[in-house]
């Protein structure tokens, strides 16, 4: 039954008609390109029909990738490669979270609808700027000890007059299009489950889609569908088998439990779906990626046996009922955390003289596929960034040439591959353009190490992998924006950036590629030949991907900036040699002649390492080195280096008093994001964290080395 909302539990905001949030208002219409389509209809009507038609409105984005074939490309050509140097600023938003802003607006009807961290949604004219209305569903901080990858959203849905947000505590909330009030909300996760949401939910036929995050604790992933209308539960589909003593849901969990051996539904088995949903209104299925198995390590999830269906899968479902269709497993018994949860991108491509309905990813492992998307059958596959894991992939069978020293579980030793846990390709969304025939991938490379970690006990708190691991220190890493040939599966073209871990991109008509950096800009280049034709300070990474529409004749591309995910969290360092200067989140929205100015930064206060002197004994700090990398560097960063994100504990004030304890073992800081640990630490246990933090900044003091 959908819950009851009380006041406590949401806050929702309408300004009175004149009162704006903005900074800056757009400029003068006039001085913009004027373009032809004028067509408006009322936000009631978004219904499978007008997504399946987009492109009779195509001033609107109704859906995370503006269709549902998720090409995120757009009709629209009032900006092109002729004018796209002419790019500015119409108007930006500054918003109350600097965090990262992973989400895609939507434009329907003249308006934009935002999600933002936290789950917060937001609702702008789409043409001036103003805050129509705002939406904080009040996320408990403290939930933020069971995200891996940041407190994000990815994007809201649209139907029937409502605005459906997925927020991070497990809740799938429909509001007014209108006001921004609940409608109603209901609770989708197990409230004691370390389980969150960070995906856009998708809707059609009248239930919404969504998956669940999780599966780095101890979780058993699914995905389900609700009714729009009234929030109740039609279908489930579990991606992980259960129980095998007890009856199982389904003949697909029957078949998947005979690819597992040992007791990993004591765990959940993971395979969560936290990103990649994509409705084919013509066969009326729903195709889904799956995530990593729990724990990672193959040896100790499933005693190193089977291929443990459904992780690391593209699976295909009837869209009305939840009933198993096909699967394809992209990475058999994986144990790199190789999700299959990027991007599914439809499209009917000529292959071999012969017109084939595909479905396409370009996947963290480093392979780019393209299927069948009636049948699961693969068509082709090609590796698009370099990587040492596997050869190649055997076409007869489907699965991946692994090179035999990969698997951690079987050696027992440490190894070092490409790509790694972030992937070749990670959520960052790519784009299709049907004019050139290309995919324009948000590529990087981040060598990874792996090994077992021989002293792995499952917690009841933070991560259960059973693998030691963290990023090469001694191999370069890269990023790139990539434009891929999926019909002859081969790169076309390439332009480099500082570093990994930039933002999605966009393809329009007006031969144009859309993408924002790490190291804080936005830049429009050819889709033909990916020549750079512009770039706007954006003074904060990018790592969302853009979106495009227009109002009143007038073409705008829209972006979140805010600087957040698993890369700068976890790996401090490497993350910002990417760029980043700064985190300053904000929307920003550009048109032809738009000349509104961002404010100049406010000074950055100084860095600077002053810690209390080392006291503990070699073997204290070592013990708190094991039980950092284990509970702590998932957010703090690696070596106790922050990207800036959260805290860069080296500099903390309360290395030198015992709020330390309050706050690591009571929850001092829980409002800010920071929960308590007493679930699996002690006192000794954070006075021994205390002593590395204290050790590595010391360190850092005399060696010079005090930079973020």
């Amino acid at each position: 039954m959908p819950e009851k909302q009380s006041s406590a539990s949401i806050a929702f905001q309408t300004p009175r008609k004149n009162l704006h949030s903005l900074a800056v208002l757009a400029a003068c219409a006039t001085s913009a390109l004027v373009l032809p389509w004028t067509a408006h209809v009322q936000a009631a009507e978004v219904n499978t029909a007008r997504i399946v038609h987009a492109d009779k409105t195509p001033g609107d984005w109704l859906t995370y990738g503006r269709t549902y074939s998720e090409q995120r490309f757009s009709p629209l050509k009032g900006i092109n490669d002729k004018n796209a140097k002419d790019l500015g600023l119409a108007w930006y938003a500054n918003l109350e979270t600097n965090r990262g802003q992973e989400g895609t607006p939507l434009a329907i009807d003249g308006k934009l609808f935002v999600s933002t961290a936290w789950s917060i949604v937001k609702a702008y004219d789409g043409k001036t700027g103003a805050l129509l209305w705002s939406y904080d569903p009040l996320v408990p901080r403290a939930k933020g000890v069971d995200g891996c990858c940041d407190f994000v959203n990815r994007g809201v849905a649209a139907w029937n007059g409502k605005i459906y947000i997925a927020t991070f505590d497990g809740r799938l909330i429909a509001l007014d299009e209108k006001t921004g009030k609940p409608v109603w909300s209901v609770l989708t996760v197990d409230p004691k489950a370390p389980m969150t949401l960070t995906q856009a939910p998708r809707v059609a036929n009248g239930r919404v889609f969504l998956g669940v995050s999780g599966a780095e604790y101890h979780i058993r992933g699914y995905t389900s569908a609700y009714d729009a209308e009234t929030g109740k539960l039609d279908w489930r589909f579990y991606t992980i088998p259960g129980d095998p003593s007890k009856p199982f849901e389904n003949k697909a969990m029957e078949m998947a439990a005979k690819t597992w051996d040992g007791e990993w539904w004591k765990v959940g088995g993971g395979g969560s779906v936290w990103d990649a949903i994509s409705y084919d209104p013509e066969l009326n299925y729903v195709y889904f990626g799956t995530g990593n198995g729990l724990e990672w390590n193959h040896a100790v999830r499933s005693r190193g046996e089977g291929d443990n269906l459904f992780v690391s899968s593209i699976i295909a479902l009837k869209a009305d009922t939840g009933e198993y269709v096909w699967h394809y497993q992209v990475t058999p018994g994986e144990e790199w955390d190789y999700d299959a949860v990027q991007q599914l991108m439809q499209a009917d491509l000529k292959i071999y003289g012969r017109t084939r309905k595909v479905l396409m990813q370009a996947n963290k492992n480093g392979f780019f596929y393209v299927l069948d998307r009636k049948t699961g059958k693969l068509i082709s596959a090609n590796n698009f960034i370099p990587q040492t894991w596997a050869k190649g992939i055997d076409m007869r069978t489907g699965r991946p040439i692994e090179n035999p020293e990969v698997r951690y579980d079987q050696t027992g030793k440490q190894v070092t591959i490409l790509p790694g846990p972030l992937g070749g390709h990670s959520w960052q969304a790519m784009s299709y353009s049907p004019k050139t025939g290309f995919v324009y991938i948000p590529t990087q490379e981040i060598p990874w190490f792996y090994g077992p970690d021989k002293n792995y006990k499952t917690q009841v708190q933070g991560w259960n992998l059973a693998t030691a691991s963290g990023a090469s220190p001694d191999q370069p890493v890269k990023g790139y924006l990539q434009a891929w040939d999926p019909v002859n599966q081969k790169e076309a073209w390439r332009v480099p950036h500082r570093g990994p871990w930039n933002g999605g991109t966009l393809a329009t008509a007006g031969n144009l590629v859309f993408q924002g950096t790490a190291a804080g800009d936005i830049n429009a280049y050819r889709a033909d030949n990916g020549q750079q034709l512009w770039l706007f300070d954006t003074q904060s990474a990018v790592i969302a991907p853009p979106m495009t529409y227009a109002v009143d004749g007038v073409q705008y591309v829209a972006v979140l900036v805010g600087w957040g995910g698993a890369y700068p969290l976890m790996e401090g360092v490497n993350s910002n040699a990417s760029g980043n200067l700064r985190n300053i989140s904000r929307l920003m929205v550009f048109k032809v002649g738009g000349t509104a100015k961002l404010p100049p930064l406010p000074p950055e206060s100084k860095f600077v390492l002053n810690p209390p002197p080392e006291t503990a004994s070699p073997e204290t700090v070592a013990k708190g080195e094991a039980l950092f990398d284990q509970f702590c560097a998932v957010c703090h960063g690696g070596g106790v280096v922050s990207g800036r994100v959260n805290p860069d504990l080296r500099a903390s004030r309360f290395l030198k008093d015992d709020a330390w304890f309050d706050i690591l073992l009571k929850g001092g800081l829980q409002n800010a994001g920071m929960a308590s640990f007493a679930k699996v630490l002690n006192h000794d246990d954070a006075a021994a964290i205390r002593a590395y933090v204290i050790h590595r900044a010391n360190v850092d003091k005399d060696t010079g080395n005090a930079a973020q």
